[in-house]
């Protein structure tokens, strides 16, 4: 069977990265019949462009390798990733210090392609909102929180359906058969939004207190311990072991901030604080659910449509994390961030 456009790329990729510093002659005699050279030389272009390998030299003496991005970026194909069993998963089972302070220093996490999809999103939306009365705008506002508390808390093994989730924030009516836990976190979701719709500016600059507080609104009276976790902590489906020593997780949070502080472009500091947070795991509870307020605090505050992630499917948003987690790579979160944020810019507003 013909092998796909998608699967061509990671073949030229897997020849790059065992062999670097091939020319595209070369690089050919390695593929498969099937592919010929017109095309490889279009597959080397598209692979340049979204920065997963890097071209050196001119004419005949031209070579490619794998650009610094590349183990940030590189597509993965998360059915097969996940056919293995975790214990069969090769992995990185410890926090990789140098994936804030050396990589992500280095690169961009979007392609240009994508990049100019989102931006022409985000005009959509500016637009959008230009025609909406502040009555109207509110009440958007409104269903997107709405939405945001069921699907955060879903993903998290929240049982309140949206009807449910809307029922109990509107007027305060719990479901029978649920527990108290369940509707805690909902409500709490809806204060840290209002929390963050209210005070627009409090993520500029992000900083570690700022996420402490977000946080402290979240886990109000579930009994999760406040602040910084001093122990370790697990994580279900993975060998990934996050830092356990509050002074390291600390530093890690500061790194974080400050590689979020210093991204130009709003769409990055938003992807990186989802998956950045999350991968540090600061609390003993809660951490997604934080990530995913601050994103959208982010958003807001530089006038960006908001993500509610409401069609992500959880399993897929939990995979695409795991893979973050064990690989560090994006690609997979990265889909979802950006579908999410098509979604959202066609659906409310």
């Amino acid at each position: 069977m013909a092998k796909s456009q998608k699967e061509k790329e990671i073949q030229v990729l897997d020849i790059i990265r065992v062999t670097p510093l091939l020319s595209s002659k070369e690089i050919h005699n390695k593929l498969d019949a099937e592919i010929g050279y017109a095309t490889l030389k279009r597959i080397l272009q598209k692979l340049a462009s979204e920065n997963l390998i890097t071209i050196l030299g001119k004419g005949k003496g031209t070579k490619y390798q794998l650009s610094n991005s590349y183990e940030l970026i590189h597509p993965v194909d998360v059915t097969a990733y996940f056919q293995k069993e975790t214990d069969e998963r090769v992995i990185r089972e410890s926090f990789n210090f140098s994936l804030m302070t050396e990589t992500l220093s280095q690169v961009s996490v979007f392609t240009s392609g994508e990049l100019n999809h989102l931006n022409d999103l985000q005009n959509r939306y500016s637009e959008n909102i230009s025609k909406l009365s502040e009555h109207e705008y509110k009440k958007e506002l409104e269903r997107w929180a709405i939405d945001l508390s069921w699907k955060s808390s879903q993903i998290e093994g929240n049982t309140y359906s949206l009807l449910e989730t809307e029922r109990l924030l509107k007027e305060k009516q719990t479901t029978t058969g649920k527990t108290r836990d369940e509707a805690i976190m909902l409500l709490n979701h809806k204060d840290a939004l209002d929390f963050i719709i209210q005070n627009p500016t409090y993520v500029a600059p992000l900083s570690v207190s700022g996420i402490e507080d977000i946080h402290t609104l979240l886990i109000k009276d579930l009994g999760v311990k406040r602040n910084i976790r001093k122990g370790r902590v697990g994580i279900s489906g993975t060998n990934y072991k996050p830092l356990d020593n509050e002074f390291q997780i600390r530093e890690a949070l500061r790194d974080m901030c400050l590689i979020v502080n210093k991204q130009e472009n709003v769409f990055a500091k938003a992807l990186l604080t989802l998956v950045l947070l999350s991968y540090i795991q600061p609390f003993t509870d809660g951490n997604k659910r934080t990530a995913r307020i601050i994103s959208n605090a982010i958003l807001m505050n530089n006038d960006y449509c908001p993500i509610s992630f409401r069609t992500v499917n959880s399993i897929d948003y939990k995979k695409a994390m795991l893979i973050f987690y064990e690989q560090n790579n994006l690609t997979a979160f990265k889909e979802i961030f950006i579908s999410q944020f098509e979604f959202a810019v066609k659906t409310y507003f």
